[in-house]
């Protein structure tokens, strides 16, 4: 296990473009330390094997870079570095053969927890939105620690559908941690709650910003941290097949979400059906693929009485169709603002879901 002052120079030497993995590799095989490769003549880089450009950046680019202030920018966010020698290290990132050298990590949990990834479309249906939020409450209330990339859409959806059920997610981010990189700007609220109770993961180091070119990245570790991917909505060229190729090409389960034939979203998830990908209709799917007994009480269905009239007519209502406060209040002839109040309520009781734009679903 490395040593934090190993840790100080590894972070400073991820700081210089083109020092990736691989590179990284050949340093730490090469030098007895990373601070002696921080501190290496031009010579002595050249001879570790990373090549003659990839040398004169490091000795050149390191005189503008601070380990001990890079340092304290990780510990000012509360980001905790790991390295692959570490024994927190996950697992089956060790397998596929991109893993990073370096990982960062805000929060605190078993990186080796049984974890499934959810993702899909960020232009999703309603239905992808409700399958999505369910089945990842129901992988966090068995035990099963949901993985996303945090984007919009499905993503977001699943951090939810799991922070919901109580359970553990991770989201894996296209930048680095620290909280003026977070994209999309608009999940910072719910970045900070995954750490809470979770944990956000990265591989690069503070002050990355999000870009095309960090998304695959991203994308790799989805794949690669989990022992089978669930693809929820997926257009017929969408980013989200990367990730699942990923996945097969890592040697992990690829799941998927059956949907309407005429539905563009479905195209990808019902292609990735036909070529065989495994059908989900409910967390029993997976569990059973995956030959996780565990399915704990909590996901029986919970009871749902009703303590006043406008309860019981919504309850009579609503279903897992989505309907929108409008035609509740129409057909329940309670008016909105009694309709809205009482919606609220059943929300704070865990008994129905808002799923955008006032469209209601029973939970």
């Amino acid at each position: 296990m490395p040593n934090k002052n190993d840790l100080i120079y590894l972070n400073a030497l991820h700081k210089i473009n083109g020092v990736g993995p691989q590179k990284m590799r050949m340093l730490m095989e090469f030098f007895p330390s990373a601070e002696a490769a921080w501190t290496a003549d031009l010579f002595a880089l050249g001879q570790s094997g990373v090549g003659e450009a990839l040398a004169g950046k490091i000795f050149s680019q390191r005189a503008g870079i601070d380990p001990a202030l890079e340092w304290a920018k990780l510990e000012k966010d509360h980001i905790r570095m790991l390295s692959e020698n570490d024994e927190d290290y996950p697992r089956l990132l060790r397998e596929i053969p991109t893993a990073p050298y370096i990982l960062y990590m805000k929060g605190e949990m078993d990186l080796n927890a049984p974890m499934i990834s959810i993702v899909g479309s960020r232009q999703h249906s309603d239905y992808g939105a409700q399958a999505a939020y369910a089945l990842a409450k129901a992988l966090a209330q068995a035990g099963i620690t949901v993985v996303s990339g945090m984007a919009y859409g499905i993503d977001s959806v699943a951090h939810r559908g799991a922070l919901d059920g109580g359970g553990k997610t991770i989201a894996v981010l296209g930048n680095s941690l620290d909280e003026k990189s977070i994209h999309p700007v608009s999940n910072l609220k719910l970045s900070r709650e995954i750490a809470a109770s979770g944990c956000l993961l990265s591989d690069f180091p503070v002050e990355t910003h999000a870009s095309i070119g960090t998304f695959p990245a991203r994308n790799r570790l989805v794949a690669g941290l989990s022992m089978g991917t669930l693809i929820v909505e997926a257009g017929e060229k969408s980013g989200t097949l990367i990730t699942a190729n990923l996945a097969l090409e890592f040697n992990r389960d690829v799941f998927a979400i059956p949907g309407p034939i005429f539905s563009p979203q479905s195209t990808g998830t019902n292609t990735l059906i036909k070529n065989g990908a495994k059908v989900v209709t409910s967390i029993k799917d997976i569990l059973e693929e995956m030959r996780w007994e565990k399915t704990p009480e909590k996901l029986i269905p919970p009871t749902r009485t009703a303590q006043t009239p406008e309860e019981e007519m919504l309850l009579h209502l609503l279903s897992s169709d989505p309907i929108h406060i409008d035609n509740l209040a129409k057909l329940s002839k309670l008016g909105t603002v009694s309709v809205s109040a009482t919606l609220s309520l059943m929300e704070i009781k865990g008994w129905v879901r808002n799923i955008g734009g006032q469209n209601y679903i029973i939970i």
